[in-house]
């Protein structure tokens, strides 16, 4: 038997037909009923909409602010931001990215957007230094030089062992002088100096007073017992027969070569800082500050080779000069430990020259010393620091032409 008929007055709501409707007609016009099945399952599609990921990428330097905002923070000016990002791999060509022209107008709007409270600090001021400030370290660095004269005085004017005293005595005071010297002004590396650093500097000191006489005693079967003759500069220079030459004049100028030293750091340094102030991109910097280096190491040179010229000239202790100059000025502004590297590998050459003079007395070994022999036979004893050195000191020099035309080399003033 047939059922009744269906009623012809609305009934409870049916979900497919919602569906149907929901196909026929628009979203607004569906009625504000209980949902269904199906539209539970729809119903979290309209909350995905495609403008959420374009807020966080709409500000891109706030990306960039807040992963270097410890930096932002603490820098007292714009130049030490650039200089961090630039440490940080950011360069012109990423600023771009950023919708700035340079490194330089990015840190400018990253100084500026970063909130800074009552404690921030200030910005310094280079042109109001402390009294007596540079008296104190021209005095430092003059000190080395002053030292080694009256040194080279004292030993000029005794005999026997009463000479031998002074010149203990004078290398004691050279030692703490250069010690002075290089913890005031623009030779001051605040703390970056690697302790080996000072051995490998002590050792190529020595082996410019007492090197070359006891590489041509090993050359010549020698050392002979314990003799040894003192040459000063304006003393006799030929040692007495068989003796140990110690050669004073090459360690003089280099003492005497510390204060324009000094003189020529400091001026590099202002001048890059003046630089870093004027430049409008990492490119600009870098080409207006390699001369300035290449200048501010030739001058102390010319000035050392000068001296040498008075005192006795040594291509050995020309080359040392320029070694240990370069040194600081990376430990200064650079990464100390390639200073320290440099003077390792130069100190390494002079005495592997030693060692191999020995060795070669050894049976069937003869042959090891003849480079060494070559050289010294070509050029003399000085062959051999002028090499090592000289080489030493043209890996550090391509390496400072990069190292220290970077604008984090220079963010703070020295």
């Amino acid at each position: 038997m047939r059922g009744p008929a269906a009623p012809t007055s609305p009934g409870p709501w049916d979900p497919r037909s919602e569906a149907l409707l929901r196909l026929a007609a628009p979203a607004a016009l569906a009625p504000p009923v209980p949902a269904g099945p199906a539209e539970a399952i729809q119903q979290p599609a309209p909350a995905l909409g495609p403008r959420a990921p374009r807020r966080a990428t709409a500000d891109p330097v706030k990306a960039l602010m807040h992963r270097h905002r410890e930096l932002c923070e603490r820098a007292v000016d714009p130049l030490e931001i650039a200089a961090g990002l630039e440490a940080h791999g950011v360069t012109d060509r990423t600023a771009a990215r950023f919708r700035h022209r340079d490194v330089f107008s990015l840190a400018e709007e990253l100084y500026a957007r970063v909130p800074r409270g009552d404690s921030a600090p200030a910005r310094p001021a280079p042109e109001a230094p402390a009294p007596g400030g540079t008296a104190a370290w021209a005095l430092a660095a003059c000190a080395p030089g002053t030292v080694a004269v009256l040194t080279t005085a004292g030993l000029a004017l005794t005999q026997g062992a009463l000479r031998g005293a002074v010149g203990a005595l004078g290398a004691l005071g050279l030692a703490a002088a250069l010690l002075v010297a290089v913890r005031r002004g623009p030779l001051h590396a605040d703390g970056r100096t690697a302790p080996a650093a000072r051995l490998w500097t002590l050792w190529l000191l020595a082996y410019a007073v007492a090197g070359d006489g006891l590489l041509d005693q090993l050359l010549t079967g020698g050392p002979d017992g314990a003799t040894w003759s003192l040459v000063t500069p304006g003393g006799p220079a030929a040692p007495a027969d068989g003796a140990w030459l110690l050669d004073t004049g090459p360690l003089l100028a280099l003492a005497l070569a510390v204060a324009p030293a000094a003189w020529c750091a400091r001026l590099f340094a202002v001048r890059a800082r003046r630089r870093l102030a004027a430049s409008r991109g990492l490119a600009d910097f870098a080409a207006g500050v390699r001369p300035l280096l290449l200048s501010t190491v030739a001058l102390p040179l010319a000035l050392l080779a000068g001296l040498l010229a008075l005192t006795g000239f040594s291509p050995g202790a020309l080359a040392l000069g320029a070694l240990l100059l370069l040194a600081r000025l990376l430990t200064v502004h650079g990464p100390p430990e390639t200073a320290a590297h440099g003077l390792a590998a130069a100190c390494a050459a002079e005495a592997l020259s030693l060692a191999l003079v020995l060795a070669a007395r050894l049976p069937g070994c003869a042959f090891l010393d003849a480079p060494v022999r070559a050289a010294v036979d070509t050029w003399g004893p000085a062959a051999v620091p002028a090499l090592a050195c000289g080489a030493a000191a043209l890996a550090l020099l391509a390496h400072a032409t990069t190292a220290l035309s970077r604008a984090s080399a220079h963010a703070t003033a020295r």
